[in-house]
Order: structure tokens, then C-alpha cells, then sequence
């Protein structure tokens, strides 16, 4: 049961964070094109600037940054000061442990939820990006599809962190 636990926290992390990077990636090339496009427009050639590319950036890293959050937390790669883990005790830093993946879990179940209210918000109201036109609930579910992927791999990491706890080998 563990074992197939883990695998699919694993699959969802990595498949989050490719999509993440392939997102930045898109990103890069329509900011690139657009940079192009600026050139030529006192030329009267080529394609001129993106319109609502601003628009497009915004939410394309906002969903990448939420991507990237299940990955970072599978790895245990958050931002930690371990500054005197070396002096306590490893039972000590494994309740630690334990404690701090709880939070996280809580932190993740609430963000999460809070972001779908926000989008059901966007969605009641309409509101649309300036320049583009986008509504901007499709942001909000983008990066909630990240949100949701991090809740689910936060209570994987809560289980393995008890196991971890209760002297169970990884």
C-alpha cells in the first residue's frame, strides 16, 4: 500500500513539474516572438508584439509556480533552516519532521481552497485580463490543478514522515 503510495506521489510531482517547465518554456518562446515582433514594427514587417502577452506571462508562471510546489515538497526541498539539526536528536528530528509536514498539508489544504474560492469568484463576476481578454478564472484553475497535486502529495509526505517515525525503512 505504501509502495503504490509512493509511486503515485512520485507521478504526480513529476508530471506537475514537467508541465510547469513546459509552460515556462512556451512562455519563453511567445516572450521571445514578441520581442521579435517589436523590432520589425518600425519596419512595417513581421508579426508586431503579442497582444496580451503581459496577460499570457502572468498566468503561465503562476500555474508553473504551483506545479512546482508537489516536487519540492516529495523531495523535501522547501526553504528549512537545519541549522542545529546536528545537535538534536534524530527520534527529536524526525517528530520535527513529522510536525512540519503536518503543517505543510494544512498550508496546501487551505491555499487549495482558498484559490477555488477565488476562481468561483472570477467565474461569478466575469473579470477578464486588461489587455487580452482572458477570464481570469482559467488562471485560477491552472494553478489549482498544481494546488490540488501538492494537498495530495503533502498528506504522502505526512504518511511517510509517521513511517519514518515509527522506524519503517523508506
Amino acid at each position: 500500500m505504501y509502495a503504490q503510495s509512493q509511486h503515485i506521489a512520485q507521478v504526480i510531482a513529476r508530471t506537475l513539474a514537467l508541465a510547469g517547465g513546459g509552460a515556462l518554456i512556451v512562455l519563453i518562446v511567445l516572450t521571445c516572438l514578441s520581442i521579435i515582433g517589436r523590432v520589425f514594427v518600425p519596419l512595417d514587417i513581421g508579426i508586431g508584439p503579442i497582444r496580451g502577452i503581459y496577460d499570457m506571462t502572468e498566468i503561465g508562471i503562476a500555474a508553473a509556480v504551483f506545479a512546482f510546489l508537489p516536487l519540492a515538497q516529495l523531495r523535501e526541498t522547501h526553504a528549512r533552516v537545519d541549522l542545529f539539526q546536528w545537535a538534536i536528536p534524530r527520534r527529536i528530528n524526525q517528530g520535527l519532521d513529522l510536525l512540519f509536514n503536518l503543517a505543510m498539508a494544512f498550508v496546501a489544504t487551505v491555499g487549495s481552497h482558498r484559490l477555488y474560492l477565488g476562481m468561483q469568484d472570477k467565474i461569478t463576476y466575469g473579470e477578464t485580463t486588461l489587455i487580452a481578454q482572458i477570464p481570469v478564472w482559467q488562471g485560477y484553475a491552472l494553478a489549482l490543478i498544481g494546488a490540488l497535486g501538492f494537498v495530495l502529495v503533502a498528506i504522502f509526505c505526512v504518511i511517510r514522515a509517521a513511517r519514518r517515525l515509527a522506524g519503517f525503512e523508506e
